[in-house]
């Protein structure tokens, strides 16, 4: 038995790129698309929000000259790619898969409103929903958290290349120490950058489970449905 009912899983935009310098990875987006209709045939109901850093970050715009609104809506605009690619992934291995956006962009996708999402879900689709929050200046991340507690997740899992939440950036020091488990509070006071401050903030008041863990190497999203000991759980 799986040990979530329903889950937000977030996946990284930069994860699609694979091995490669832009874009979409094929190896990657069949692995991320094997991964989750594996936990759908569990009986998980899966609602999923995606980056888009492989194609635009409206942030890293803004710092070259890009006006921020248009940039951050850019941006959006790539995550409703990344949702069409893992969309049309899913639904050649017969998964069925259905594409939000958050402003309306039909016949794109359906326009995003929760009791949408939630229907869907209760008839076994892959719910992804694209455009962020529809706004600029949030971060998928915050929409992650927004989504995950609109549609009743009972956890967020953050798919990352990573294997969890370190003291440090384990990539760039090597003595950084895992944690098994950290409070929302401490990843404030450590000043730790697992997600922006927003994010975790609605996570936290609205005692949303979080999940960091290492979605690149494949086995392990059903691994933590499961309930093995992987990641981090941010509580």
């Amino acid at each position: 038995m799986a040990q979530y009912k329903r889950i937000l899983l977030k996946l990284s935009g930069e994860s699609l790129m694979g091995k490669k310098q832009y874009g979409i990875d094929e190896v990657r987006l069949q692995e991320y698309a094997a991964q989750i209709k594996e936990i759908a045939g569990m009986g998980v109901e899966i609602a999923i929000v995606i980056g888009g850093g492989n194609i635009f970050r409206g942030l890293s715009g803004a710092s070259k000259g890009f006006d921020r609104v248009k940039g951050d809506q850019m941006g959006m605009l790539a995550t409703v790619i990344n949702s069409l690619a893992l969309s049309s992934a899913l639904e050649t291995l017969g998964q069925k898969a259905r594409v939000y956006t958050a402003v309306p962009m039909h016949p794109i996708g359906e326009h995003y409103s929760p009791a949408r999402a939630i229907e869907s879900l209760s008839r076994g689709e892959i719910v992804i929903i694209s455009g962020g929050t529809g706004n600029p200046f949030f971060t998928t991340d915050t929409a992650s958290a927004l989504r995950g507690v609109e549609v009743g997740s009972e956890v967020m899992l953050k798919g990352t290349r990573v294997d969890g939440i370190y003291t440090a950036d384990p990539e760039k020091d090597p003595s950084a120490v895992k944690f098994d488990k950290i409070s929302y509070d401490e990843i404030y006071n450590r000043g730790l950058k697992v997600m922006d401050l927003t994010a975790t903030t609605l996570c936290k008041e609205n005692h949303l489970p979080i999940i960091v863990f290492d979605m690149d190497t494949v086995g392990n999203l059903s691994k933590v449905m499961n309930g093995e000991n992987i990641g981090t759980l941010v509580y």
